[in-house]
């Protein structure tokens, strides 16, 4: 079977998904963003050989050229689930002319909407759903919302997890011995160490981090700080904040995840916590309302399980007045062992290639 996919571009996270399903298939990828918008997203690009898209926008409506999709000789096409992508409406409305099967692919439910199309279907993406042969959603969460509101929708949900994934779970635990000596290499020297590695947008809010920060003792309490973007605060000013910027070197970032207790971002928790997790650290963050958003991937954390749903940061840091130690290391082992059996790249292919 031959596939043509739509993406934006294909961030290096996504390098091993789309590798095996082109072990599987041969796959022709198409983008519409140029390099130099991912480099100021801070992106990191894959290795993955792609076509640049054509493409613009009128307002919120946008626009793709159709002809290299309906000119290429696959079977099937991989689309996004968007309904302002006008261009995949006309791709999907005339089926019956071009013969091609169409799987849209994607988190069927809006980020600032979350708490809104949760209970109640937005028709427009009903009927985006309803004319695809196939459907690839991120999580199982929004699968299940989907399959009450369209029984016969042909779906599943991929699990959606990064490359590399095997690799981080196959790291051996180190001593506490080996753990002191890593957090004097890279000059750390509290007892509890939190750690954050995303890009740093709005909807992070890092304003609930240095909150956190601030109201914690910092004689006890550590912050190590992996990412980079437009909207990161300056941490200068925080003795016990560890800034490393961008880090995409494995074995340098291995390390200073291992110098780390506990995964903390306030809000926008995506699959940066799959790779917390792999590490065998527990997530903190905070609860999804309409003002802290969550990604899809919060449907991961299982509170008091393998992380901590806070309300506030008062109830943060409430937690930490009676902190358990033990408490913290069943929620390690129940987050790496939670990666282990949900979160695997080759289920994530597996199950995107279950439905082609």
């Amino acid at each position: 079977m031959k596939l043509t996919i739509l993406q934006p571009h294909i961030p290096h996270y996504r390098e091993e998904f789309f590798a095996k399903l082109s072990d599987k298939f041969s796959c022709r990828i198409f983008c519409y963003n140029q390099s130099e918008d991912v480099a100021q997203q801070n992106f990191k690009e894959s290795n993955i050989k792609t076509n640049f898209l054509k493409s613009f926008s009128f307002g919120s409506l946008f626009f793709y050229n159709p002809v290299p999709f309906l000119k290429n000789n696959s079977e099937t096409m991989v689309l996004m689930i968007d309904f302002k992508h006008i261009t995949t409406w006309f791709l999907l409305l005339t089926k019956f002319i071009h013969r091609k099967k169409i799987i849209l692919w994607g988190q069927g439910i809006s980020i600032p909407r979350f708490l809104k199309d949760e209970k109640k279907t937005l028709l427009p993406v009903k009927w985006l759903l309803s004319l695809a042969d196939g459907v690839w959603f991120y999580t199982e969460n929004e699968l299940q919302i989907w399959k009450k509101r369209l029984p016969k929708l042909n779906a599943v949900s991929l699990n959606n997890t990064i490359g590399n994934i095997d690799k981080i779970l196959n790291i051996s635990a180190i001593s506490l011995s080996e753990k002191q000596q890593l957090k004097e290499k890279y000059g750390i020297s509290q007892e509890i160490v939190f750690i954050y590695c995303a890009r740093f947008t709005a909807d992070r809010r890092i304003d609930l981090m240095l909150k956190a920060i601030e109201n914690l003792d910092t004689e006890k309490f550590g912050f190590i700080i992996i990412g980079a973007g437009n909207d990161k605060p300056d941490f200068s000013a925080y003795k016990n904040v560890y800034d490393f910027g961008s880090v995409y070197d494995f074995s340098t970032k291995t390390e200073i995840f291992q110098c780390a207790d506990i995964y903390f971002q306030p809000a926008w928790v995506g699959l940066s916590i799959v790779e917390a997790m792999a590490y065998g650290k527990p997530i903190f963050t905070f609860k999804r309302t309409d003002k802290v958003l969550q990604c899809v991937e919060y449907h991961y954390i299982n509170n008091n399980f393998n992380g901590k749903i806070f309300v506030n940061t008062s109830d943060f840091t409430a937690f930490f007045d009676n902190f358990n130690e033990l408490e913290i290391k069943t929620l390690s082992q129940n987050a790496k062992d939670f990666v282990q059996k949900n979160l695997s790249m080759q289920n994530m292919a597996e199950k995107a290639i279950s439905i082609l």
